[in-house]
């Protein structure tokens, strides 16, 4: 790329990055675009944490700003990466950091009432607040992962993620209609990690799992019982406390209906759980690690 082009590259800034941000970058790698930087509240830890942080600013070849307003003047347009339950105090600290006149894109798993509270905020003081909705797991697909876009501003931001090759749709309606679509549907996904570790869970300690499963997949053919509940036990082990955040905005969303939000609030005790354990998944098997967590809840 020669040096022209490499100094009108647009900049993007990440609040947070976590494993969805670092996706997005490791796809555009292969483009030579954006410019890329990242604020992680992670680097104002001590010792190992930040240490880790900073290794995947430099393993990802991106600049790491050392407070939130440097990484917002080191950008053009902005994607909130942080957890569920951070995404306001985010956009809040974003407002009070020079944030006007940038694109804030509001990719956080947040009830719609909350993306209207941070819209809200970054509209006030003359930031152009986006609510975008990352619809699937960014592996494989990367930056290519589709995501929705909606609010007064989506059009533009449909303009620049396309400029960045991304896989975005516009949806009608106001600030909290992509989430909404997102957390409806997270119902269905978390909710059924966390039934599946309560069925394999409970079907392992009364030594009844094989047969339950070849039952579930007689009844319900192709569906891969086995399989599907050991990926869901590596995502709750994994990422289970960013899950929980995710379900319980489900459940805010959910009540805030007037609607009874128990299975909601159950999985997200489940993922919260199962992430606070800090297992290794290690190899794909539904039993094994069904396994790994009954040990963990007979130590506690």
């Amino acid at each position: 790329m020669k040096q022209d082009d490499m100094d009108n590259r647009l900049r993007v800034t990440f609040l947070g990055y976590g494993e969805a941000a670092r996706a997005f970058v490791q796809g555009w790698s292969a483009t030579g675009k954006p410019h890329a930087s990242a604020y992680d509240i992670k680097t104002e830890s001590a010792g190992s944490v930040r240490d880790g942080k900073c290794a995947d600013y430099r393993a990802d070849g991106i600049q790491g700003c050392e407070d939130l307003r440097e990484a917002i003047s080191s950008g053009d347009v902005v994607f909130s990466m942080v957890t569920a339950d951070q995404s306001h105090a985010a956009a809040k600290a974003a407002a009070r950091s020079g944030i006007e006149d940038h694109l804030f894109l509001d990719c956080n798993s947040s009830a719609p009432q909350t993306k209207q509270a941070s819209s809200d905020v970054i509209e006030a003081v003359g930031g152009k607040y986006v609510d975008v909705a990352v619809m699937t797991p960014v592996h494989p697909a990367l930056h290519r992962t589709p995501v929705l876009a909606c609010g007064p501003h989506a059009e533009e931001a449909e303009r620049v993620m396309k400029g960045l090759d991304m896989n975005v749709s516009v949806v009608d309606g106001p600030v909290g209609r992509a989430s909404a679509m997102k957390l409806v549907r997270s119902i269905a996904v978390k909710g059924m990690e966390a039934l599946s570790a309560e069925m394999l869970a409970a079907g392992r300690k009364l030594g009844v799992s094989n047969e339950v499963l070849a039952s579930l997949d007689s009844t319900y053919p192709g569906f891969g019982w086995a399989e599907r509940g050991a990926y869901g036990l590596d995502r709750m082990m994994v990422h289970g406390e960013r899950r929980a955040a995710e379900m319980e905005e489900a459940a805010k969303m959910v009540a805030g209906l007037g609607l009874p939000a128990a299975m909601s609030e159950s999985a997200a005790r489940w993922q919260a759980l199962v992430g606070a354990m800090e297992l290794d998944p290690g190899e794909p098997d539904a039993n094994r690690r069904a396994d790994l967590v009954i040990a963990a809840l007979d130590r506690d």
